[in-house]
């Protein structure tokens, strides 16, 4: 987690985690926002490969906006065993924001509940474009990147809890 004045994208830790051959991990991305969401994609990514997991091993969604995200998360765990959702919803000036990240929150909480495999919410909840910005690799590191990090890490948890 990053805030005012303190970059936590330090995850080194987390690529200790062994990475077995045959997982398979979804990238789900929303297009909305899309220079912020690919940076956070490409953090993502990039951290799953440095940790050892192959191209082969991950599937590329793109869908249109967040509030698809969940869905689509839905369906791709019938064929992968995690996914990261990458999205940006900017605050402006009515309810929308809102609406758009409580559906998208509670949307990702029933999708887990319902096929209990991990979905990282890499969905950045910002007032400002700068703000998605900073957390998209710039000062406040790479959001993308903690989720690749975050879903390694569940993986870990479930498999020392109830096997993989």
């Amino acid at each position: 987690m990053s805030s005012e004045g303190k970059n936590l994208s330090d995850v080194s830790a987390f690529s200790a985690v062994k990475v077995k051959k045959d997982l398979r991990i979804g990238l789900i991305q929303a297009v909305w926002n899309e220079e912020i969401t690919n940076k956070l994609r490409e953090g993502a990514e990039g951290f799953l490969l440095e940790s050892g997991i192959e191209e082969r091993q991950l599937t590329h969604v793109r869908v249109s906006g967040a509030m698809e995200l969940p869905l689509a998360a839905l369906w791709l765990l019938e064929k992968v065993d995690a996914v990261i959702v990458l999205g940006c919803v900017v605050r402006g000036g009515t309810p929308h924001f809102e609406y758009v990240c409580q559906g998208v929150t509670q949307g990702i909480i029933q999708v887990q509940m319902q096929t209990h495999k991990s979905v990282v919410f890499g969905l950045l909840t910002v007032n400002t474009e700068q703000e998605a910005l900073d957390r998209a690799g710039g000062k406040y590191g790479n959001k993308g990147r903690e989720a690749g990090a975050t879903l390694l890490q569940q993986l870990h948890v479930r498999e020392a809890i109830v096997g993989l």
